[in-house]
């Protein structure tokens, strides 16, 4: 019998990486959710600066988060984040991916510059992909069923515009 997912915390996984001050950025489904699109997710993903010393504090709040693989074992971050583009992990707190540089991008320094400290509640403050980055790598997907959330991000990205010329 399948163990059962864990119970979809993800405050308490931003909280635990910032705990350990680990640089990253929220991508994905959340980082969707937070600007705005009214999707549903089940997971967070991350792009971390791939700087050494980030990898170690990196590696350190996923220990405080029990996360392992497929296969029920701790990740090697070492050894796996260099050789691969995506790392799916299970933590007590739910489902978070890694992902060192997604598509339509360069990773963390190219998205950093766009994007910005959203405050989540319970004193946590993420730094979220902007809401043109998120169209940008879901378009280089060019995947038919992430049209629709496509279309909600430029609509956004109109809103967002707009309200900028605003005085």
């Amino acid at each position: 019998m399948a163990e059962p997912s864990p119970k979809f915390d993800p405050i308490g996984i931003l909280a635990a990486l910032e705990r350990r001050r680990v640089s990253f950025i929220v991508i994905g489904g959340l980082a969707r959710v937070i600007q705005g699109t009214g999707e549903i997710t089940r997971g967070i993903d991350i792009v971390p600066s791939m700087k050494p010393e980030n990898l170690r504090r990196l590696d350190a709040a996923l220990t405080d988060l029990n996360a392992r693989d497929s296969d029920g074992t701790a990740p090697s971050l070492e050894e796996t984040i260099p050789n691969e583009p995506l790392l799916e992990l299970t933590t007590d707190r739910g489902q978070i991916k890694v992902v060192p540089e997604p598509a339509g991008t360069r990773g963390y320094e190219d998205l950093r510059r766009a994007a910005t400290r959203e405050p989540l509640g319970a004193g946590v403050r993420s730094s979220v992909a902007s809401v043109g980055d998120l169209a940008r790598m879901l378009a280089d997907l060019g995947r038919e069923e992430d049209v629709p959330r496509l279309q909600r991000l430029r609509r956004l990205a109109e809103i967002e515009l707009g309200r900028g010329l605003e005085l």
